[in-house]
């Protein structure tokens, strides 16, 4: 069991306290915890709890530079760091965590900015809802990404998050299908990732993630109520198809 979350939105944070705090979790946790960020999207809950939300180029600039912080924070003895958006000065972290290598993952898909920076300093990459085919491309673009800038990519875990709306059965994948048109149907931003149907269809679509590289299949709920049943049937029919 790992601990950790997917993704902290680097605005809400100074790198230091979250330097500090995922450490702190790390002993608590005896060397299990993991520390995922991302550029930041969602509007209205920066403006809810007053934080300014910059245009895309200055959140991937600020994320470029976080991961940067982030990794001298939990790796050296002490931290030094000029950039535009974070400074250290001879910041220490200690303890240092446990792990000799703190695990830091990005989530995010952007291909000039994001698979970038995952590209120069994360252990893992995550992109949510994206169909097995873009993910594959998507995943090309981090490879090469990894040549650029010289890092050895099989270094880089590669993962996917879905939406889960499959049911255990044909009336229960029904009643996913109407929870999916109502959550989903007026979202304009084109995602396409998600689990529908039966366990046979869910197969299908582990399998073509599984194809294309994915080491690892998140799913994400929603929210309650949750379909128990839905869940049982992927645990009991799914999971040991993608091992």
């Amino acid at each position: 069991m790992r601990v950790g979350c997917l993704v902290f939105s680097i605005a809400y944070r100074n790198p230091g306290l979250l330097a500090k705090s995922v450490t702190t979790i790390d002993h608590i946790s005896k060397g299990r915890a993991e520390c995922g960020i991302g550029a930041g999207w969602n509007e209205p809950e920066y403006r809810a709890f007053g934080f300014e939300f910059p245009g895309i180029k200055t959140r991937e600039d600020q994320l470029e530079e976080y991961a940067e912080a982030l990794r001298l924070l939990f790796d050296k003895p002490f931290a030094d760091f000029s950039g535009t958006h974070y400074t250290l000065q001879h910041a220490p972290n200690n303890p240092k965590p446990v792990q000799a290598r703190l695990p830091l993952w990005i989530g995010g898909a952007g291909e000039k900015r994001t698979l970038r920076t995952v590209a120069r300093f994360a252990d893992g990459w995550n992109a949510p809802y994206l169909a097995p085919a873009e993910w594959r491309r998507k995943n090309e673009v981090l490879d090469r990404w990894c040549l650029e800038v010289g890092r050895d990519g099989s270094k880089i875990a590669r993962t996917i998050n879905v939406g889960f709306y499959m049911g255990a059965d044909a009336k229960g994948a029904a009643r996913a299908e109407e929870r999916y048109q109502r959550e989903w149907s007026a979202d304009t931003r084109g995602f396409t990732g998600f689990l529908r149907g039966t366990p046979s269809q869910a197969k299908e679509i582990v399998k073509e993630f599984r194809d294309a590289g994915a080491e690892r299949l998140n799913i994400a709920l929603r929210g309650a109520p949750y379909d128990w049943e839905a869940l049982a049937a992927f645990a009991e029919h799914v999971i040991p198809t993608a091992r």
